[in-house]
């Protein structure tokens, strides 16, 4: 009974995997020295394929089905192995199964800034990340080109690789999409077909299908985020000039205070060419709003509570030793004259 036992164990007749669900790509049968038996069961299920290597070679290749293992299901291991029709014996191969399903939500993103050329800006930096899904198109392929002999190969053995090859067609993306930079938030749904077009190529030299690309987010540096917020507010106020140095006077509060807080005079120099600050900033929007409706009349039309609490709000600035003497002499002359 031992010895029967153990001649059993040196054929196998059913060859089938069943994926654990832990990111396998590719699983090497365990052959342990044995063959396989002439006449054997191969089963390949939905979303695998199997791929049997003879001496190094890829000989033959399996698609979803079971199949009975004879001169007629190996026809190019059959022809290595120089076998007669009639001749049915044991044979040793290895036998790769591959998994075809979607590895669906791998990420993607750039770790840096990328910078890429464009049409309004010319060269810019790019952040973006999103994720993406593929699949093992071409097992003969994958096998020859990435997973080779090894036992077991894993979505984590090849994340890295497909991480660095979208980020390297970034740039290619915008290019062809011919969006400019500022819309890119708001088009991501062409970037990431773009990016999918561009990157695809490099997946398939590996027997890869990249199926999808979304792009999640498309961040802006800095200094073109505060270029897009002046757009956005410029397309606000319009052709309303009143708006618009309201608008500008809102843009310097900022740094006003900031000027303010840390007692330079640099800043609040600036404040008092653009109007003495904030108060002085409401009164010329009005002059210069009046002006354009009124034909030049703007002088008659400021009222004289404005003038006053304008010099009031100046007299504070100078009190907090913000505004010297003179320019407080100055600029309330020239708002008395507004009286006149």
């Amino acid at each position: 009974m031992a010895l029967m036992d153990f001649i059993k164990k040196q054929f196998i007749d059913i060859l089938e995997w069943t994926e654990s669900g832990d990111g396998t790509l590719a699983w090497r049968f365990p052959m342990a020295g044995n063959e396989i038996q002439y006449g054997g069961s191969l089963t390949v299920r939905e979303s695998q394929m199997a791929v049997f290597v003879n001496e190094g070679k890829v000989a033959d290749v399996f698609g979803p089905g079971m199949y009975k293992l004879t001169t007629q299901t190996l026809p190019v291991l059959t022809y290595l192995k120089n076998w007669d029709k009639l001749f049915q014996s044991p044979f040793k191969s290895d036998v790769y199964f591959f998994s075809t399903r979607q590895q669906i939500d791998r990420r993607w993103g750039t770790t840096q800034p990328v910078t890429i050329r464009d049409r309004d800006f010319g060269a810019v930096r790019l952040r973006a990340f999103g994720n993406y899904a593929y699949r093992i198109a071409d097992a003969k392929l994958f096998h020859t080109e990435i997973s080779g002999t090894r036992d077991r190969y894993t979505v984590e053995d090849l994340d890295g690789q497909l991480r660095g090859l979208m980020l390297q067609h970034i740039s290619d993306a915008v290019a062809q999409s011919g969006v400019p930079f500022l819309d890119l938030a708001a088009n991501q749904v062409e970037f990431a077909q773009q990016l999918k077009e561009v990157t695809a190529p490099a997946f398939g030299k590996v027997g890869l299908a990249l199926e999808t690309v979304t792009v999640q987010n498309v961040s802006l540096p800095e200094e073109l985020q505060k270029i897009l917020d002046q757009k956005i507010g410029m397309g606000m106020v319009g052709n309303d000039m009143g708006r618009f140095m309201q608008y500008q006077t809102g843009q310097a509060i900022p740094e006003f205070a900031k000027g303010a807080a840390a007692g330079g005079g640099g800043v609040v120099g600036d404040a008092m060419g653009l109007g003495a600050g904030v108060a002085l900033g409401q009164v010329m929007a009005q002059q210069l709003n009046t002006g354009l409706q009124g034909g030049g009349a703007a002088a008659a039309a400021i009222k004289p509570d404005d003038v006053m609490a304008t010099i009031e709000k100046l007299g504070e600035l100078k009190a907090k030793g913000l505004l010297t003497e003179e320019e407080f002499a100055s600029k309330k002359a020239e708002l008395l004259k507004k009286l006149v």
